[in-house]
C-alpha cells in the first residue's frame, strides 16, 4: 500500500489478497462450528466465493457482488435458513478469529466486526430454542 491513508476497509486490510486470505481463514471454522456446520453446503467453495465478492463491495471495494448477482438484499437470501441469535454470536465469534488468524490489527479488527455485528443480527429469523 502506499504511504497515503487508507480510504475504505478493503484498503486497509490489503484490497484483495487480504479478503481472500480472511475468507479462508473463516469458512474451515464455520464448517467446523455446531451451530454453523449443519446449515452449510458440503462444497463451501460456491459459498466462499460469494462471500469474498460480497465483503469486498460491503468493505469498501469494488462491487462485485452486485455486478455478478445484483442487488445483495443480504436478509431475503438468509430467510431460507435457520438464522438464531446464537448462530449470529457464533457467526462473528469465527469471523474474531479469522479476522487475529490473518493478523490484523486490533483497532481494525474491531471496526470490521463492528461493522459485521449489525447485517448479523438483522440476518436472524428464528429463536434460539
Amino acid at each position: 500500500m502506499s504511504d497515503r491513508q487508507a480510504n475504505t476497509i478493503y484498503e486497509a486490510i490489503g484490497g484483495e489478497t487480504a479478503l481472500r486470505r480472511l475468507v479462508e481463514a473463516f469458512y474451515p471454522k464455520v464448517q467446523a462450528h455446531p451451530l454453523l456446520g449443519p446449515i452449510f453446503p458440503a462444497d463451501i467453495r460456491p459459498v466462499m466465493e460469494k462471500q469474498f465478492l460480497f465483503l469486498s463491495q460491503f468493505f469498501g471495494g469494488p462491487p462485485l457482488y452486485s455486478d455478478q448477482y445484483g442487488h445483495p438484499m443480504m436478509r431475503a437470501r438468509h430467510l431460507p435458513f435457520p438464522v438464531t441469535p446464537k448462530r449470529a454470536e457464533a457467526w462473528l465469534g469465527c469471523m474474531a478469529e479469522a479476522l487475529r488468524e490473518i493478523g490484523l490489527d486490533e483497532p481494525l479488527r474491531e471496526v470490521m466486526l463492528e461493522r459485521l455485528s449489525g447485517p448479523a443480527h438483522h440476518f436472524v429469523n428464528t429463536p434460539d430454542e
